[in-house]
């Protein structure tokens, strides 16, 4: 279309412009200068669009010959396109002039090798063989041993969405890849790499997203009712703290603007500062998702909630210090010295427990400061997490001060304080009282250390909850949130799955891997004497096995609920995850699973099954769609041998069921638009086919290249 034609003129000029700044005064550009241009992976299509567009065979291209060959394929018809892709595969043992006229076995091997470098795939020879025999099979019409330009052409008419592809402008084929800018969409909801957000998923009876994500997808009624409370509470919240605000201030309107202001601000930092505490009983809110509660309210913002809030506070605080000082200064006629004397000295009628209202509020503005900027997430992300730590435990000598500072904060504060002082006391005798050991620990592709943990005999959690995990022999006073990857049902042993993103998780994964190729420390620096009580190891079985049997003591925190509680309820679920992100899924998946078998009846004569129609209060799903979005070939296999399981446990159940499906992205993997992935992508479906198994991950779904087309799905 126009819209389509005047992109391709648009992309010809940057192409003439890139050429100039390339060549410079030679007018022409090299092999190794094209490449650069490029930005191919693998040198193999580079050497193959160069030999094509070097017309005169000189080894070098001019702009005439470059801009002239790319003018055809983007005015050229799909059988001209479908000719240059001939051309591209018909190597001839890398030859850089156009082949024999013919594409045989060994020259569709050498082109799938570059296709799957292009792709960062790795796939053992003998599946290479076996993707060069498919794609011959398939196109070799008359059993010759090759493949020519007649029969490629009539046998991809039974493959229409190749053709499809053909007919894309060309100039999708050879544009340089553009700059992956972070994906907002991806769901990456596992706490080891955002530790302050709650897990989030797609599913018709739940939001995609939680927060500041921009493709939200909203399937639901009740999604919508989740973004109507929201709302409401938003405007409840503001409502409320205005309201408080400006009663404060008619009530002393009287005693001039500055003190009014001082007053209204006071009143609502009554309100925000109980709400801090609030937000923050996470015992408290896990309860509460078990209740009509939490359909009023967005319990899984609390987080959100409890930033949002912080930053009120610190803006009020602000403009009640600064309007306290005012009124004291402009009373007087000297107001340096009268700031001075204000702020030093303590004085019955300043306010506050024997008159300290001034310098209990300064402090407190100071501490409120600090702990702001110590909770950015440059610091709290940037490989300072001990620094954001250590200051928000400020927050006992907040309250503290609040309750000397304002003479009817403790009204507002009885409740939460409460609450917040029994879960701590609580957890700390729970967490103190288990005996606790990592029994096993995996180190799986790109830094992710999978632990099983002796799980307590009082332990009860539900599928997508997490914990707080303490591991004294890395640090013996912190504790970071992780997902549970296993599921309820599972009796003996927790699992988590961590990634190493930050400087703790990065600590753990190096401390069990010196423990798997060392073992451990006898003094280890930094270390004290019950912290290198609290480790033993136990070597594997076999040379070269990342799993190993061990007993480092860990202490545990929680569980703690997440959104994902409610998936059960829902008839039709669709789960989305990214990367690590799949780690709350996993306990789902295992859990639905489970609940599924013991749905299921089998006759014993027989073996038919079924699925009984009765009322399942812990479970109405009738479908699961599990939509997985991984880099690269290395992050299938965190979780590849549990998706098979589950894959096997339906078949057995329900041969060929639809109840689960899974739907595998890779994003590292070219499309079948990209000319470099073509025969790849197609030699793949055909042996997929062919065995009922993808050759990439070994699962019976296919592994898709790309990203999801949401439209689509």
């Amino acid at each position: 279309g126009t819209m389509g034609t005047a992109a391709d003129a648009e992309w010809l000029r940057w192409v003439s412009k890139k050429f100039g700044n390339v060549a410079g005064k030679e007018k022409e550009i090299s092999l190794e200068e094209f490449k650069s241009a490029l930005q191919v992976k693998e040198s193999f299509f580079a050497e193959r669009f160069f030999a094509l567009f070097d017309s005169d065979g000189s080894g070098s291209l001019s702009r005439e010959e470059l801009l002239g060959s790319l003018r055809r394929l983007l005015r050229g018809n799909s059988t001209e396109k479908l000719r240059f892709l001939f051309q591209v595969y018909d190597v001839d043992g890398f030859s850089r002039f156009p082949g024999s006229g013919s594409i045989d076995a060994e020259e569709l091997r050498v082109v799938l090798r570059g296709c799957l470098r292009e792709s960062s795939l790795a796939l053992p020879e003998e599946r290479l063989g076996a993707l060069s025999q498919a794609l011959l099979q398939a196109l070799d019409r008359d059993h010759s041993g090759s493949i020519t330009f007649p029969e490629l052409r009539e046998q991809l008419e039974a493959f229409p969405e190749l053709l499809e592809n053909l007919s894309i402008s060309a100039a999708s084929w050879l544009k340089p890849p553009s700059p992956s800018p972070a994906e907002p969409w991806l769901c990456c909801f596992s706490r080891e790499s955002r530790q302050d957000q709650r897990a989030g998923m797609c599913c018709f009876s739940r939001e995609f997203r939680e927060d500041q994500r921009a493709g939200t997808c909203c399937f639901s009624r009740e999604s919508r009712g989740d973004q109507r409370a929201r709302l409401c509470c938003l405007g409840g919240w503001v409502a409320t703290t205005a309201l408080l605000l400006a009663l404060g201030a008619l009530w002393h309107r009287e005693r001039g603007p500055a003190l009014a202001l001082a007053r209204g601000c006071g009143q609502s930092l009554n309100l925000n500062c109980a709400l801090l505490a609030a937000l923050m009983l996470r015992r408290s809110l896990t309860g509460l998702r078990s209740t009509p509660l939490a359909e009023l309210f967005p319990l899984e913002l609390h987080v959100r909630g409890h930033e949002r809030v912080g930053h009120l506070v610190l803006a009020l605080g602000i403009a009640h210090a600064g309007a306290h000082l005012a009124q004291a200064g402009l009373a007087q006629r000297d107001w340096l010295v009268a700031l001075g004397e204000y702020v030093r000295r303590a004085r019955p009628g300043a306010g506050g427990v024997g008159g300290t209202a001034p310098q209990t509020g300064l402090a407190l503005l100071a501490l409120l400061l600090a702990m702001l900027a110590c909770s950015s997430p440059c610091v709290r992300r940037g490989g300072h997490f001990e620094v954001f730590y250590w200051s928000h435990l400020c927050y006992i000598p907040v309250w503290l001060l609040l309750l000397l500072h304002g003479p009817h904060f403790w009204k507002w504060f009885l409740i939460p304080g409460s609450l917040f002082v029994l879960e701590k006391v609580l957890g700390w005798v729970w967490r103190r009282a288990g005996d606790l050991h990592i029994l096993e620990a995996k180190l799986l592709p790109s830094k992710v250390t999978h632990l099983v943990i002796q799980r307590p005999k009082s332990f009860r959690f539900q599928p997508g909850d997490y914990v707080y995990l303490n591991v004294p022999a890395i640090a013996a006073y912190e504790w970071h949130p992780f997902s549970i990857s296993s599921a309820p049902e599972q009796p003996e042993t927790l699992w988590l799955h961590i990634r190493a993103r930050g400087q703790w998780t990065t600590k753990l994964y190096e401390y069990f891997q010196q423990l798997e190729l060392h073992g451990p420390e006898p003094n280890p620096p930094g270390k004290s004497r019950r912290e290198r009580r609290s480790q033993h190891w136990e070597q594997g079985t076999g040379p070269g096995d990342s799993q190993r049997s061990c007993s480092v003591k860990c202490f545990l925190d929680g569980p703690y609920g997440t959104p994902s509680r409610r998936i059960f309820t829902s008839e039709h679920a669709v789960l989305i995850g990214a990367g690590i992100g799949i780690t709350p899924f996993a306990s789902i998946l295992q859990s639905i699973m489970f609940r599924y078998r013991r749905r299921k009846q089998s006759c014993p004569s027989c073996h038919f099954s079924w699925s009984e129609e009765r009322r399942d209060e812990e479970m109405t799903l009738r479908k699961v769609d599990f939509i997985w979005i991984t880099r690269d070939q290395q992050h299938l296999q965190w979780f590849l041998g549990l998706l098979a399981k589950l894959e096997a446990e339906q078949a057995e159940l329900e041969p060929g069921g639809k109840f689960l499906e899974l739907h595998l992205y890779m994003t590292s993997a070219l499309g079948k638009g990209d000319v470099k992935a073509l025969g790849l992508q197609l030699a793949l479906d055909l042996l997929a086919a062919r065995e009922q198994r993808d050759s990439i991950s070994g699962l019976r779904s296919r592994t898709q290249p790309g990203r999801p087309d949401w439209d689509k799905v």
